[in-house]
């Protein structure tokens, strides 16, 4: 028998990466989605899990940079190998340049012993070896393309498009400073709900519970960031003192500005984050009407707000929105989006977008962001939000709004922590910022 068909045993956490990842490229799943999945039916433990998240995160971040350094050593193109060969060369080469607590004979005698578990005949095997045998032997990188875009994208492990688009707006220095930043890790950062705690006393908590260090956020005034430990089990978390959100995204919720006794619509609100956000900025008095396109994914505004303690008055858009017709003091749109500011957090986005998604998106963003400008009174606010750094769906869609310029001002007029452009436009970006990306603007309707 071959030496390489003796390989050992396999990890749990690298043979559910290698799961996840094929499922990712050959059925388009949303990896968010299987690795939730995955790691609830393989029941591993938490330093396991968090490997597995990792591998499968961290080689889709870099997927097309490992696909560089992988190609001098292939004799045939890397599309052209089975999926799971494909996925596993990728897997492997992501724990050899970008995790240093692997050694590196021990992450390729792992991927051999992968290869036979899922071969069971010697050829891949043997393959694999021979690839990443000659990847570790390497003394550097392959050359760059000569297109600027394309070295560009392939250094920082971006779409051409994006990285076009991003170089073109940003320049070469900024651009290349988002994209690395769109591929870190990020955070785990808590919103401490103000209806039963405060921050201070949060993180006082489950550092005393849970053992867990935290810092505070610098923009948002509710925000902790965990510096390790898994939130969701916690039971501060369970008992309503906390939500699991992005400090950008926390930072959405105050640009509205909601105040107590308000009437105040979020028309895309499923699963409920900034929904209960802006209930505890109300202190829970007021009414918030949440309503989402999706109406089956309204339970999971009910779930977040009973476990808050928080009250709103739940529905589908289309049953709520001529109801509550130029009646409400403020309206929320976080508009369903490409998700390209996000993309630290789903990294998988960006290998499913093309140019076309974001005209298709915009369409349907104008439609509900209209309909939610009907709901507002006169001399009422409306925030458009976006997870996207795109001018089609920022910009445009706010062009496009009837009455936009005159029956609809941007309104500046609140404190916020980050500044406003000259167009009334918030931003935030991974690589200025430290958070997610996100675009709003609040506008005022005329008396």
């Amino acid at each position: 028998m071959s030496p390489v068909l003796r390989a050992g045993p396999v990890s749990q956490s690298r043979y559910e990466a290698l799961r996840i990842l094929v499922r990712v490229e050959q059925d388009r799943a949303f990896a968010d989605i299987v690795l939730e999945h995955a790691l609830e039916h393989a029941r591993l433990e938490p330093r396991d899990a968090a490997l597995c998240t990792e591998l499968v995160y961290g080689t889709l971040r870099w997927r097309r940079h490992l696909d560089w350094r992988l190609a001098p050593h292939l004799k045939r193109p890397l599309e052209k190998l089975d999926p799971w060969v494909r996925s596993l060369l990728r897997l492997t080469a992501y724990q050899l340049f970008f995790l240093d607590r692997v050694p590196r004979w021990a992450a390729v005698d792992e991927a051999v012993s992968l290869a036979k578990l899922k071969s069971r005949r010697p050829g891949p095997p043997e393959f694999v070896n021979a690839v990443l045998r000659s990847l570790t032997r390497a003394t550097g990188a392959p050359p760059p393309p000569a297109s600027p875009v394309e070295a560009a994208a392939v250094r920082c492990s971006f779409p051409d498009w994006i990285a076009a688009r991003w170089l073109d707006r940003y320049g070469a220095a900024e651009a290349e400073a988002l994209m690395v930043a769109s591929n870190d890790r990020p955070p785990t950062t808590l919103r401490a709900n103000a209806l039963r705690t405060t921050r201070e006393a949060l993180g006082a908590r489950v550092r005393d519970e849970e053992l867990a260090s935290t810092h505070p956020t610098e923009l948002a005034p509710e925000g902790l960031i965990v510096d390790h430990g898994a939130a969701g089990r916690w039971a501060a978390f369970a008992d309503g003192w906390c939500t699991v959100q992005d400090e950008a995204s926390m930072l959405v919720a105050r640009l509205l500005d909601p105040r107590p006794g308000e009437l105040v619509g979020d028309v895309c609100a499923a699963p409920g984050t900034k929904a209960t956000h802006l209930a505890e900025l109300m202190g829970n008095r007021g009414r918030i009407v949440a309503m989402d396109p999706q109406a089956a994914r309204l339970k999971l505004v009910s779930k977040a707000a009973a476990r808050l303690g928080i009250e709103t008055h739940v529905g589908s858009a289309a049953s709520l929105a001529g109801r509550w017709r130029g009646r409400c003091d403020a309206v929320l749109v976080d508009a369903p989006c490409s998700n390209l500011g996000v993309l630290r957090r789903n990294p998988d986005v960006k290998w499913r977008r093309g140019p076309d998604d974001l005209l298709r998106l915009q369409a349907k963003q104008q439609t509900i962001v209209a309909a939610a400008a009907s709901m507002v009174k006169p001399g009422g606010r409306l925030v458009y939000a976006t997870c996207s750094l795109e001018p089609e769906e920022n910009e445009e869609v706010i062009a496009s709004l009837p009455g936009h310029g005159s029956e609809w001002q941007p309104d500046t007029s609140a404190s916020f922590p980050v500044p406003s452009d000259a167009e009334g436009f918030v931003r935030l970006l991974p690589h200025r910022h430290g958070t997610d990306g996100f675009t709003a603007i609040r506008l005022r309707r005329g008396a």
